[in-house]
């Protein structure tokens, strides 16, 4: 008997001191992970630039992207999940503009603490309007729809109210909205870069000095990369490109003077273009001897085969300008990034000028 209730003491000893180690390997687990630092990212260019940012300090931060599944900012609807992660991070970036009116409510349940960067608000007096230029076919619905553009109206009230309160608005959009395309400029990425630098740094300022070094250091690949478009352009026979697609790319052809034509503004939800659109670009890429009609990643390019097909020649080429907006996870894991993205846009646009 004795020697059993001695087996029963030990037992019961090792269990508890098992469960106490237990404890303290998960409360020591909870510290680590509650001294990481969360950072949330709506759209990929935001992502991998915190990435290259926190270079070599990778332990001290979370950093998510939401938007990581191909859809893009106008199109995206955050999931409850997603919520929670921006209620609980220390530092949230978005983009701004009308695509992220669903951030107010978003941050109505974030901690005191949180900084919020909004790219639209960082550029300030840079940020630039989307104009209507000849040949971009408007958004068009019916009366029985609401416009694309008051989905976020649509989803919070009855069909009938919505009609009401958006219809002037959506007038507004299409022909006085601002382009929230901003990261497609590598002269804006810099600003928005440092903005992004500060910000970390005051999360964690015992490593400021290494974000900053990182941060000068990426700022400079993208100052070199900026001057060889640059030169690409100054050099070209061309100065005009062609989309058979939406257009975001307003901030990047304004930085090297070039000129443009469409088939939908930057925003756009339509994806079948008129006939009278297809003709109208058919002629420029046959008057101009456009040797590229460019389209968007991912894109079906049946309109750009129109548009070729209606042209003198028909013997234009078709080539991907990526605008970075339908970035998957899988393409993370593959190695897309920033820098290189622009690099491959940048030998697309010289094949289009030349």
């Amino acid at each position: 008997m004795n020697f059993s209730k001695h087996i029963l003491i030990f037992s019961v000893l090792s269990f508890l001191i098992f469960l106490n180690i237990s404890v303290l390997s998960c409360s020591k687990s909870n510290v680590n992970k509650s001294t990481k630092f969360s950072i949330v990212c709506t759209t990929f260019p935001q992502y991998d630039w915190v990435k290259n940012i926190t270079a070599g300090n990778e332990d001290k931060f979370e950093i998510y992207l939401l938007m990581n599944k191909g859809s893009d900012l106008h199109n995206y609807q955050p999931t409850a999940q997603d919520m929670i992660k921006i209620a609980s991070s220390d530092l949230f970036i978005h983009v701004g503009g009308i695509s992220d009116i669903w951030v107010k409510d978003a941050l109505k349940e974030s901690k005191t603490n949180i900084i919020v960067l909004n790219l639209v608000d960082i550029l300030g007096n840079k940020l630039k309007i989307a104009k209507h230029i000849e040949g971009i076919q408007e958004t068009e619905h019916h009366d029985d729809e609401c416009p694309a553009t008051c989905h976020a109206c649509c989803q919070e009230k009855c069909h009938t109210d919505c009609h009401a309160d958006c219809e002037e608005h959506h007038h507004e959009h299409l022909h006085n909205h601002n382009d929230e395309h901003v990261w497609l400029s590598l002269r804006n990425a810099e600003i928005f870069i440092s903005k992004i630098t500060d910000s970390i740094s005051i999360l964690d300022k015992t490593n400021a000095n290494q974000y900053k070094t990182n941060a000068e250091n990426y700022n400079n690949m993208l100052k070199e990369l900026d001057l060889s478009y640059k030169t690409v352009v100054e050099t070209a026979k061309r100065k005009t490109i062609l989309f058979g697609d939406r257009f975001p790319f307003r901030y990047f052809v304004d930085d090297y003077g070039l000129t443009y034509f469409a088939a939908f503004s930057g925003c756009s939800a339509e994806s079948e273009a008129s006939f009278e659109t297809i003709a109208f670009l058919a002629k420029k890429v046959s008057a101009l001897s456009l040797p590229v009609v460019f389209v968007l990643e991912k894109s079906d390019t049946k309109i750009a085969q129109s548009i070729i097909a209606n042209t003198e020649n028909k013997n234009a080429k078709i080539l991907v300008l990526n605008s970075m907006q339908s970035i998957t996870a899988k393409d993370i894991e593959s190695g897309a990034n920033y820098l290189d993205i622009m690099k491959k846009n940048l030998d697309a646009l010289k094949t289009a000028l030349n």
